[in-house]
């Protein structure tokens, strides 16, 4: 969904009549019924007219597409900002550019993270240039128009109030993966996002461009689908026998009804340790994406996820196996029904609240059964093993009762 969109023309007219910042908090009351923030709305009027310096060159053309706050569909993530256009050969092409106010950041050593002063607090977050890169990614792995009509995105991140110095910690070796995809840019360099922005959109498209997006289907790509079924294929460990073939058959049959007769359903799998639970999870995760769906496997602990995420790791980007395997806190700020299936592993593990401290969201398990057409739990009471774990039968039975979940 787009929160704000039109071309140059018109977001330069906004931004000199300031009103930039009141159209977008008043379309984000209208389509979501959610009131804005001071500090987000200080942050637009801020870091648009930013944005304003960069786009008043007339080589931009002035009838480029301009999207502003970009909700990618069936997670709760948002881009910033967006630039189409067509390129010199008249290919459509997307400038993502993820927008920061940051002023100081340090790195977090051997990791995707840098540590900084955001949300009121100094927190470790992943390196902007990583972001950028990791949604522009998620929408080329499954928006079916960026696909068809080979719409590249070119990500980049802009720090405009960051001053950069000699080996810079945003610059730092451990980085260069992401630097590589997604540039960097920071106080004092207009002329060269210009360039970048340039480089990429020689023509304005109307916006049409952006029209196909916010209106593209959601449809994993072929590639995510194949590194999926190659990280199976002949991997013996990932064998179903018996009674696991006959559980992964039938759950793909009910998942594949709820896209039928949109029905939501909640599928509750029981066995004890050692009854492949694991192993059907991830088959399922393969097939059901083969299958056209937006499939997530869920846990958690990190430790199962990262296995599975390192099998896949040499096959496709990092940041597409990411958003294949998720913690169970990841759900607190999604929509109903956004998603087309969720595979929840060792549900038993379940916590009520999420985050850090405990402090977000209300019910993990409501909040998975919300944001999906089809929840799978993979349980075994047995294994619950602190206060914290929720995880049981009649837990998931309350929930998926509530939210009008067919029970399977």
């Amino acid at each position: 969904m787009l929160v704000y969109q039109g071309i140059k023309m018109d977001f330069i007219q906004s931004v000199e009549e300031d009103s930039i910042a009141d159209e977008i908090k008043e379309t984000i009351y209208k389509k979501m019924g959610r009131h804005t923030s001071e500090s987000e709305y200080n942050s637009w009027s801020n870091s648009l007219e930013y944005m304003y310096k960069v786009l008043n060159d007339p080589n931009i053309p002035s009838d480029s597409g301009i999207a502003i706050e970009y909700n990618i569909p069936q997670t709760s993530k948002r881009v910033d900002f967006m630039i189409s256009g067509y390129n010199d050969k008249n290919q459509p092409r997307m400038v993502v550019i993820e927008l920061k106010q940051w002023k100081h950041l340090e790195k977090v050593e051997d990791t995707s993270l840098v540590s900084t002063y955001t949300g009121h607090a100094r927190r470790d977050v992943v390196h902007p240039s990583y972001q950028a890169w990791s949604y522009a990614q998620l929408i080329m792995d499954y928006n079916a128009s960026v696909q068809e009509k080979k719409i590249e995105l070119k990500p980049c991140t802009y720090l405009h109030n960051y001053i950069r110095k000699d080996k810079d910690p945003l610059d730092d070796v451990q980085y260069e993966e992401y630097l590589n995809q997604a540039p960097a840019f920071t106080k004092g360099q207009v002329k060269d996002l210009r360039s970048f922005i340039k480089s990429f959109i020689k023509t304005g498209d109307q916006k049409e461009i952006l029209y196909e997006i916010d209106h593209g289907k959601i449809k994993p790509s072929k590639s995510l689908q194949n590194s999926i079924a190659s990280m199976l294929k002949g991997n013996k460990e990932f064998i179903m026998i018996d009674e696991q073939q006959v559980v992964y058959e039938n759950i793909i049959k009910l998942s594949m009804r709820c896209q039928k007769d949109h029905t939501k359903r909640t599928i509750i799998c029981q066995g004890g340790p050692g009854t492949g639970k694991s192993v059907i999870a991830i088959q399922l995760l393969s097939k059901l994406t083969q299958l056209d769906q937006f499939v997530q496997y869920v846990s958690k602990n990190s430790a199962p996820r990262n296995v599975y995420a390192e099998k896949l790791k040499g096959t496709i980007k990092k940041c597409s196996v990411d958003n294949l395997f998720k913690g169970s806190g990841a759900y607190t700020e999604i929509g109903k029904n956004q998603i087309h299936t969720l595979l929840v592993d060792e549900a038993h593990r379940l916590n009520e609240k999420s985050g850090m401290f405990h402090n977000k969201g209300e019910n993990q398990i409501k909040e998975i059964i919300h944001c999906s057409m089809c929840s799978v739990f993979f349980i075994d009471e047995s294994q619950r093993v602190t206060m914290s774990d929720i995880g049981s039968v009649s837990e998931i039975e309350k929930w998926a009762e509530k939210r009008n979940s067919c029970r399977s």
